[in-house]
């Protein structure tokens, strides 16, 4: 208990102390056996107790607490275990000192390793703050949309945001002068003196609100209507998708504080990069050397060094040396040989021997692995071998779904001849489906581990709701009946000094906000019936609070995106458009809840007053969508050929064109004609009820076996973790999942002190360094069409059957074809 007090850094309080004078007092008074003293040490206590009700409230909070983290996999073992051992022997001293512990400090390493347990008095709601986010909201939306629009794409992240606001702030705070303005009521100071951190997490959150993760999802959509369908429905309904879109996720997220922001279970492990950068960037204070194995060095100076050492190392994997990328040198001794190629490639290839020395590969698709913790790593990791090595070995050479003419690994659908399927070619004129065409053409084909990521994504959306009910339930269940959220968190008791959003403000911003969503239905020919939106709003909300579990705990953010075209396809079959924007609401307004629910928890970690967050979030969003549309709009005005294979500047609409590949798919083809009864892939149907059964099976053997690590599986991480492959690659995941065993199981297991001080900010620093490396080049480099070095780091490798998409074990004939003979 001692050395569980010593990790917590917590000091015995008061009502401990009045326990020590007891148990003093009743050992003074016995002198008989070892029982006996017991027995009389207990009843002291107990008597102390009854006698005080701060006491008996922490006596009921630690057995309540035993209840509430019992299934929690970030709390340490021992902590639990220590929990659980207080509580049955009614060890009083233990539990006492145990909630002292859980209240003075978060029970979790990650958390007290980047969040500081105390609130530093700052203003927030700053001039400085407001003029400096909305400047970055500006330039960082504009150009993520319009860099969106072009192949390859750039992504300026949050990251970058921060990184870049700190100068800026320095530079406000030592260029103008320290003077009191007034504008009616409103009274500013233009230099409000040192910039601070709270106005720091202001301009972050800003940014990240708005573009963080790229240009608003629902442009996408206007996009594949603009460039690819014709379709033109004017600025209106532009704005009025995109506004409903956002904002209807921000008014969820405010609904869902109680359940995703205030538990300290909800982490949020990415928000602990960023408020790991903020005192990086602003305390450079030494480290000291007992605690962190020897090192001295300042985390700021510590951040600068391995950012500089990640912005210079790109540009060998990004421009000189692109054979470190894909390191799949077992292809490059047999680069024509099929097999060799579908085992070993990194591109189309399951990478059977995992290795790149580009931190693009590592972290491109799931974010950095020194985020995540080790239990989530591990889920993923074992359906990664399970599902994409050994049952997609398995069903590939059976040739089970004729993949002996399909790739092993990419995001393309496949005609019956192995091309890619040509959507013009079951379409008439007006862009709806032409079944006499379809029938005449061919029914569509996916490679081995696409076919198997659908039968996943089925499993996964049923497994989430079955493991958040046996795991989680009655702590949902006692929150929603809750007048408010309970305070046994340190960060929440904090956070009481400053006046709270009200739930009514989101309230009203939610009745809004779907009012402009039935407003871009019926105002404009969407063929979205009412019934569908509303169904479309109920999944959002349904699956929000279980899948915003598990990124709390994991930062592994899972999809509904297959979900929602698989319900659109059978609900409103043939409406492309429809089916498109119900997987907009569907999807995207719950993918923003969470993304805004994210930025609520790192302003509760900062300790910033909610109601500047409300503010802070809800005017550069509505600002950004502005921003966003205009760069549209502009775009289709200004560049000549937008959208078109052959655009001379690249502006070639990747996203929307796989939007509306995957609207053709879903919306016209539909999922009745690939999974229902009698189809190619009617198997995969399976995965449903594989879903709703592998969690039960884990539970109760994790009741019957409670010490064992069986209580760390989680079904839906097991079955959807690896939900971004295709396109990403084995490769991507395995080398993701070494990296994350080094730091977060090994690294933290036998260094902590060097782990809980430096791990964030190595993964900020690494991070950040890509990304404006990657802005480098391609604004010098790839923007001016200027040619890669050539030589043979940058040529043979890229010969290969796996680079090219060539690695098929047989090729059809001219005439021939594969496949059934009627679909």
């Amino acid at each position: 208990m001692a050395s569980l007090a010593k990790r917590f850094k917590f000091n015995r309080s008061t009502t401990s102390d009045a326990l020590n004078t007891a148990e003093s007092a009743s050992n003074s008074g016995s002198g008989s056996g070892s029982g006996e003293v017991e027995k009389e040490k207990q009843q002291g206590l107990t008597t102390s107790i009854e006698a005080d009700p701060e006491a008996q409230r922490k006596v009921s909070v630690a057995h309540e607490l035993a209840k509430k983290y019992n299934w929690d996999p970030n709390l340490p073992r021992e902590t639990l275990e220590d929990l659980d051992a207080a509580t049955e022997h009614e060890d009083i001293r233990t539990e006492l000192n145990l909630v002292d512990a859980f209240e003075e400090n978060s029970p979790y390493p990650e958390v007290r390793a980047a969040v500081r347990n105390y609130d530093e008095p700052a203003p927030a709601n700053t001039i400085r703050a407001w003029t400096l986010g909305l400047l970055l909201t500006t330039l960082g939306s504009g150009m993520n949309m319009l860099f969106s629009m072009r192949a390859p794409q750039l992504i300026i992240s949050s990251l970058v945001a921060q990184f870049v606001a700190w100068p800026l702030g320095l530079a406000w705070q030592y260029a103008l002068p320290n003077r009191q303005f007034r504008i009616g009521r409103l009274k500013f100071n233009l230099n409000p003196g040192p910039f601070n951190m709270k106005e720091h997490v202001i301009i972050t959150v800003m940014a990240n609100c708005t573009f963080g993760t790229g240009p608003a999802y629902s442009t996408d959509t206007l996009i594949a209507q603009r460039g690819f369908y014709g379709q033109n429905f004017g600025w209106g309904f532009a704005f009025l998708v995109t506004m409903s879109t956002q904002m209807t996720g921000y008014a969820l997220a405010g609904i869902l504080r109680r359940f995703l922001v205030k538990p300290a279970a909800m982490i949020f492990p990415f928000t602990l990069v960023n408020t790991s950068l903020f005192y990086a960037l602003h305390d450079r204070s030494p480290t000291d050397p007992a605690k962190a194995h020897g090192w001295r060095i300042s985390r700021y100076r510590f951040f600068f060094w391995v950012f500089l050492g990640s912005f210079v190392w790109y540009w060998f994997p990004g421009w000189i040396a692109q054979f470190l990328a894909v390191f799949a040198w077992v292809t490059w001794i047999k680069p024509n040989d099929v097999i060799i190629n579908q085992l070993f490639g990194g591109v189309t290839g399951l990478s059977l021997i995992p290795m790149t020395f580009d931190w693009t590969y590592i972290s491109g698709y799931i974010f950095s692995p020194l985020i995540s913790p080790w239990h989530a790593i591990a889920n993923t990791l074992i359906g990664m071998v399970l599902f994409f090595w050994i049952t997609a070995i398995g069903i590939h050479y059976s040739g089970h779904w004729w993949n002996a003419y399909l790739p092993m690994s990419d995001s393309n659908s496949y005609d019956n001849t192995g091309s890619v399927y040509n959507v013009s070619r079951i379409l008439t004129p007006d862009y709806t489906f032409d079944e006499a065409k379809y029938k005449a053409y061919s029914p569509l084909f996916l490679s081995t581990t696409f076919s198997l990521s659908y039968g996943l994504s089925f499993a996964g959306i049923s497994a989430i709701i079955v493991h958040t009910a046996l795991f989680h339930g009655r702590d949902i269940y006692k929150r929603a009946r809750a007048s408010k959220a309970d305070d046994e968190d340190v960060h929440t008791r904090l956070m009481k000094k400053y006046p709270e959003a009200p739930d009514w403000w989101y309230a009203v911003m939610l009745v809004f906000t779907v009012a402009l969503s039935f407003a871009s239905i019926y105002a404009y020919p969407t063929h979205l019936t009412w019934w569908a939106l509303i169904i479309a709003f109920i999944i959002s909300a349904v699956w929000a609070i279980p899948i915003g579990m598990i990124y709390a705990f994991t930062n592994i953010e899972l999809g509904l995106n297959v979900f929602t075209e698989f319900i659109i396809g059978y609900m409103q079959p043939g409406r492309p458009v429809a089916m498109m924007l119900f997987k907009t609401y569907g999807y995207i307004t719950m993918n923003q809840a969470l993304a805004f629910v994210q930025d609520l928890k790192l302003g509760h970690y900062m300790k910033v007053p909610p109601r500047t967050m409300f503010m802070a979030q809800s005017i550069a969003t509505i600002w950004s969508v502005f921003v966003q549309i205009s760069v549209m709009n502009w775009a289709f005005g200004s560049i000549e050929g937008i959208c078109d294979r052959k655009q001379p500047s690249h502006f070639t609409c990747p996203n929307g064109r796989v939007y509306f590949n995957a609207s053709i798919i879903w919306g016209l083809i539909g999922p009745a004609r690939i999974f229902s009864p009698g189809q190619i892939y009617s198997s995969l149907l399976y995965f449903w009820i594989v879903g709703a059964f592998t969690p039960v099976i884990i539970y109760a053997l994790a009741v019957k076996f409670p010490k064992t690590n069986i209580r760390y599986l989680c079904a839906p991480i097991i079955f959807s973790g690896t939900g971004n492959l295709p396109p990403a690659t084995p490769l991507n995941y395995l080398t993701w999942g070494a990296v994350g065993w080094l730091f977060n199981k090994y690294i933290k297991n036998k260094y902590r002190g060097w782990w809980m001080r430096f791990n964030y900010v190595t993964s900020a620093g690494l991070d950040i360094g890509l990304a404006l490396s990657t802005i480098v080049i391609f604004l010098t480099l790839q923007l001016t069409l200027t040619d890669y070095p050539s030589w043979w780091g940058n040529n043979a490798p890229y010969n290969t059957l796996d680079q090219q998409g060539a690695a098929v074990q047989k090729v059809v004939a001219d005439g021939e074809t594969f496949g059934p003979s009627t679909w």
